[in-house]
């Protein structure tokens, strides 16, 4: 079927619009990201002012919730990109409909995404989830960038090759398995959405959880690596940190945590290349071990009580700009993600059983851990609630040597 000079021309101008726009708001997204000041909600506004209003037309309005936004506008490119995938690889070709297609796509999700990362102000919604949110809507941008630049503009359907070739082929990957990248991206950021505020810190959180956790368990294992006498060791240790900080903690049950484990890749390299605690142990590194195994868990403890009594209860979003929470949760979570870090320097300093490092790295780590329940100590309105003694209590535990 022969197609129109004219509406071959048009679809081209419109690819090249669509592609235009998003490059500049991928390059508004990445800028977002890319901010150093945590919490700091004038240089975000400094970002906005420096767009122009007719890409960003929401971006300034305080009122939007930039969540939610961020949700629909993926829904809705996810339901473009659907229809320019189907309109691409049918006959017959029919250019005037995926003009149509693009013009609505670059008209408002688009353009709502970049929008929702640029209201989601680290004044409001903390740092982190900023630089959460602009990462995926980055990767979204990314994603529709390669469809748009599948779309054939010589009036045919796509060949099966181009249709249909997988990922990490010679020419590149079709366009079917490229509208399948991008749902996936549009389902990422939707998921994100939808967990709000509260639930993507708790997330966060809990994945921090789960990788201590590992190298506590990596730091067990290691020591058992020893004398046979030694193993009955764990087992007292245990019962001994129950009589402590475990009393206190009762009433604070295990929340239900899946987080991949990311650092387990390097943790196990580090077990093929460690050395073991000699028998006569000369420089006390059993000692260090143990002290270090019971204030290792009662850090995850702070983690697993932080979500249960400081987090979940946080509204799903947060639309007052006035609230210190958001500066007080960057803070948090920027030594909860420190904390992890160092653990694995630390494991790397036992295992290379080098006391006078493992001395360093002990202080670093539960220096953090205190600092990080300091900040935790007062609830988010009000002087004290049950969390505070908890808090105060684990403070006690962690400064034990």
């Amino acid at each position: 079927m022969a197609t129109s000079g004219d509406a071959l021309e048009a679809l081209s101008t419109s690819i090249n619009n669509a592609l235009a726009l998003v490059a500049q708001l991928d390059a508004v997204v990445s800028n977002a990201a890319a901010q150093k000041q945590v919490g700091d909600a004038s240089n975000a506004n400094d970002v906005n002012g420096a767009q122009p209003e007719a890409i960003l037309p929401t971006a300034s309005n305080g009122s939007i919730d930039a969540l939610s936004l961020a949700h629909d506008a993926a829904m809705l490119i996810k339901a473009h990109a659907t229809k320019i995938s189907l309109l691409i690889i049918n006959e017959p070709f029919t250019p005037t409909a995926i003009t149509k297609v693009l013009r609505d796509l670059v008209t408002s999700p688009v353009p709502s995404l970049a929008a929702a990362v640029e209201g989601c102000v680290p004044g409001r919604y903390t740092r982190g989830i900023q630089h959460e949110l602009a990462w995926r809507a980055g990767r979204v941008l990314k994603e529709l960038k390669e469809l748009l630049l599948r779309i054939p503009t010589d009036g045919k359907v796509l060949s099966d090759n181009k249709k249909n070739a997988s990922a990490g082929a010679a020419g590149g990957k079709g366009s079917i398995a490229t509208t399948g990248v991008l749902w996936s991206a549009c389902d990422d950021v939707m998921a994100f959405a939808k967990r709000g505020f509260a639930g993507n810190i708790a997330h966060k959180i809990e994945q921090l959880r789960d990788t201590l956790k590992d190298v506590m368990e990596e730091l067990k294992e290691w020591g058992e690596e020893t004398e046979d006498d030694d193993e009955g060791s764990d087992g007292d240790e245990s019962d001994e940190d129950d009589g402590g900080i475990a009393q206190v903690t009762s009433d604070l049950e295990a929340s239900s945590i899946t987080a991949t484990r990311d650092t387990q890749a390097i943790l196990d390299d580090l077990m093929n290349s460690q050395r073991y605690i000699p028998r006569d142990d000369p420089d006390r590194i059993r000692e260090r071990l143990d002290s270090c195994l019971k204030r290792l868990r009662l850090t995850t403890l702070l983690y697993q009580a932080t979500v249960k009594r400081r987090i979940k209860p946080l509204p799903h979003s947060l639309p007052d700009s006035h609230s210190d929470i958001p500066a007080r949760l960057d803070e948090v979570m920027s030594i909860f993600k420190r904390i992890p870090e160092r653990f694995g320097s630390l494991a790397m300093a036992f295992y290379e059983l080098d006391p006078s490092e493992i001395d360093r790295l002990m202080d670093e780590c539960f220096f953090d851990a205190f600092a990080a329940s300091e900040l935790l100590v007062r609830p988010w309105e009000g002087q004290k609630d049950e969390f505070t003694d908890w808090a105060l209590r684990f403070q006690v535990e962690i400064k034990k040597g």
